[in-house]
């Protein structure tokens, strides 16, 4: 069973959690994390993107910049807008977007649940992203921003969890994206470690790159330690915030494609039209797993591609990211590794179709892919069977706040 712990966190003083918590790293560019952080000296990007105290010109794997992220979060603490918790706790975290409501405990989990595998991965990382949060992480000596943790929902934490929100919370602020975010803290927090502790796995849910830093920072840490420690110091440990998997909602993660393959439009429909019924359409989104929303020449077209029965127990050829691989982009676009090619893109969920439009229409990408989301059950189903799902198969909102705890 993989292990949790309360901890004695740093966190804002009230009436400043507004404007320290940010959104998480990765989910934005530099221009972006500056917009967002202008003219707030306290907002945490300044911590997980210290880029931006920066020229737009500098390497952003400078280690000038880490030390600008260890100068940053050393001046909230000795500004006392960040202060570390009297005792160790857990916290509930409930967010709410759009009338869709989550509640998750954060807490601390072990770096040896996550080789030995206790807790479950379904993406691969890349090194540079993973060099970059260990230098990260070391700088700080902290964890700046928590891991997305789920798992299969046992009832008698839900009921615990429903109890514990009842008190007053410690922070509660809508977020300029308009998601409110709700702490509150728990100081019994053995049932709740005892209860959660009883869960056979849990799952990353988003967050591998800070998963697999924690990792690797813990063990050049412990590595310091005479007979390299016991294995219960703070270094083996990392922040995480663990959801039922009920409550939780994915999006589509979206695609992009910069040219045709040389295709012409009747060419590519025709080559569409036949893996499946292909139907021009208004609806750009998807109604069920098997079909997707083509955006070519302006025009929307919702292809069904029928099931295949070979594969729909397998756990990754049945993914609808996995199919649009096989059957499209690569037969018919020529996309080799969607890793590596720069002829696709990427777009969340969150973004919409709109924006998809948007960046046809500018001229930016020649095709647009509506998808299905993944579900749990699918990301469940891969990390269970030791696999790994293609890139971006699943985008998860409302996002983590990071600089909250």
């Amino acid at each position: 069973m993989p292990r949790i712990k309360a901890f004695q966190a740093l966190r804002p003083v009230a009436d400043l959690a507004s404007k320290v918590a940010s959104v998480p790293y990765d989910v934005v560019n530099r221009e972006e994390a500056a917009e967002l952080a202008a003219g707030n000296p306290l907002s945490f990007l300044h911590v997980v993107r210290p880029d931006i105290d920066f020229p737009p010109s500098k390497n952003p794997y400078d280690p000038d910049i880490y030390e600008k992220a260890s100068e940053n979060f050393k001046k909230l603490i000795d500004d006392k807008v960040l202060q570390r918790d009297s005792g160790n706790c857990v916290y509930a975290y409930r967010q709410i977007m759009n009338g869709h409501s989550q509640v998750g405990i954060v807490c601390c989990c072990h770096v040896d649940d996550y080789e030995n595998n206790l807790i479950l991965k379904h993406e691969k990382t890349r090194k540079s992203k993973e060099d970059d949060r260990t230098h990260h992480v070391r700088a700080l000596n902290a964890n700046a921003g928590p891991v997305f943790l789920t798992y299969r929902g046992v009832e008698h934490v839900n009921f615990m969890v429903a109890d514990a929100i009842k008190a007053d919370p410690l922070y509660d602020f809508v977020a300029a994206d308009g998601v409110q975010h709700t702490v509150w803290r728990i100081e019994n927090s053995q049932p709740f470690v005892e209860a959660l502790s009883t869960v056979p796995q849990f799952y990353i849910a988003d967050g591998h790159h800070r998963a697999a830093s924690a990792w690797r920072a813990g063990n050049e840490l412990r590595r310091k330690l005479p007979g390299g420690g016991t294995g219960t110091e703070e270094c083996n440990w990392f922040l995480s915030v663990l959801f039922p998997s009920s409550q939780l909602r994915v999006l589509a993660y979206n695609r992009v494609l910069k040219e045709t393959n040389g295709h012409t439009v009747s060419d590519l429909l025709e080559k569409l039209g036949d893996l499946g019924e292909l139907i021009q359409t208004d609806n750009p989104v998807p109604e069920a797993p098997g079909s997707f929303c083509f955006l070519v020449d302006h025009h929307w077209w919702k292809l069904t591609i029928p099931v295949d029965s070979s594969i729909s127990n397998d756990p990754i050829q049945s993914l609808d990211v996995a199919i649009l691989e096989r059957l499209v982009l690569h037969p018919i676009f020529g996309i080799e590794d969607v890793r590596t090619d720069p002829r696709i893109d990427f777009v969340g969920g969150i973004r919409g179709t709109a924006e998809l439009e948007r960046l046809c229409i500018a001229g930016h990408f020649a095709v647009a892919i509506s998808m299905y989301p993944t579900t749990l059950d699918q990301l469940m189903a891969v990390s269970d069977a030791g696999e790994i799902m293609p890139p971006k198969s699943t985008w998860f909102e409302p996002k983590l706040r990071s600089g909250l705890l």
